[in-house]
């Protein structure tokens, strides 16, 4: 798989395609793709989703992706390095910092777009549009300053759509900002269940396993090992609908140790099992395409 450098903390690549000339890629950097005008096929780590004006994707270094354009697209990229987050981020204060690793390191690629309210596509476009205007005036006063600012505004409100997005109810701020980190650590390691056993939460947390336990069953109202299940089967379930991954595969990605485990744990919250859940998708599908 062709691997894409930027020695540079920070740029803006803004193209308009018919065809998509670009190898399937990864990258050294995160990357903010927006959709500003145009209609297609977006491939993210062997997920498929259908991309339209306003949409907006946020991929990190290891996640690789092409495009399938259907219609003349408007592409604007931006693409920055941890670099240009560590001298850009001040204030740096902490709870900006959680906004930021949060927003990065959780695993939106299997969501598709980032945004889907037209009220917060069209705020980031009118960001969009002062960020391009700022970056191609460089030699102007002050335009770093206003670019870092407006940088901070664009991650902001993505970081803020993905909060409305989690299920986790904001409480007291100290047991709120750890309930915080336990998901973002059980959504970095969802795919290596060795690593979300209890005792594996009690040494990175330094909590016992009760005090955890009951601290997110009462913040969440659920189970550490239930939100865990359930957010993997939902991970699952987006493979299932947009990727071509068998179900072999998607058994080996989650680390599950047979497909009978999986099937089992499928029949119980979707009453089916894995391929007739996706057989069911496929037949809905194909429904909606009689006349």
């Amino acid at each position: 798989m062709k691997r894409y450098i930027q020695y540079e903390p920070f740029n803006i690549y803004v193209f308009e395609a018919d065809e998509w000339q670009h190898p399937v890629h990864n990258h050294s950097y995160f990357e903010i793709i927006f959709i500003r005008e145009g209609r297609g096929k977006h491939c993210i780590n062997d997920n498929i989703f259908s991309y339209a004006t306003g949409d907006v994707f946020l991929l990190g270094p290891e996640d690789y992706h092409y495009f399938d354009i259907e219609a003349h697209t408007h592409f604007c990229y931006i693409r920055f390095t941890e670099v240009f987050l560590e001298d850009h981020s001040q204030p740096k204060s902490p709870g900006w910092i959680r906004t930021v690793e949060s927003l990065l390191h959780s695993p939106y690629q299997s969501r598709g777009s980032v945004v889907s309210d037209s009220e917060q596509k069209a705020l980031l476009e009118h960001l969009l549009t002062v960020l391009i205007h700022e970056y191609t005036h460089r030699e102007e006063g002050s335009y770093e300053l206003i670019m870092n600012g407006i940088m901070k505004a664009i991650l902001g409100i993505l970081a803020r759509n993905m909060v409305q997005q989690d299920l986790v109810p904001r409480k007291e701020t100290r047991s709120k900002r750890l309930i915080e980190e336990i998901v973002l650590y059980i959504r970095q390691h969802i795919r290596q269940p060795e690593q979300l056993r209890i005792e594996q939460l009690v040494a990175r947390f330094n909590y016992s396993a009760s005090y955890l336990s009951t601290l997110f069953k009462d913040q969440t109202g659920e189970s550490l090992q239930q939100y865990i299940m359930k957010y993997k089967l939902k991970l699952i379930e987006n493979r299932l609908l947009y990727s071509s991954l068998s179900v072999s595969q998607i058994t080996y990605e989650f680390g599950f140790t047979d497909g009978s485990h999986l099937n089992k744990l499928f029949r119980k919250y979707y009453g089916m099992t894995p391929n007739e859940f996706r057989n069911s998708l496929t037949k809905k599908s194909d429904d909606t395409l009689i006349p």
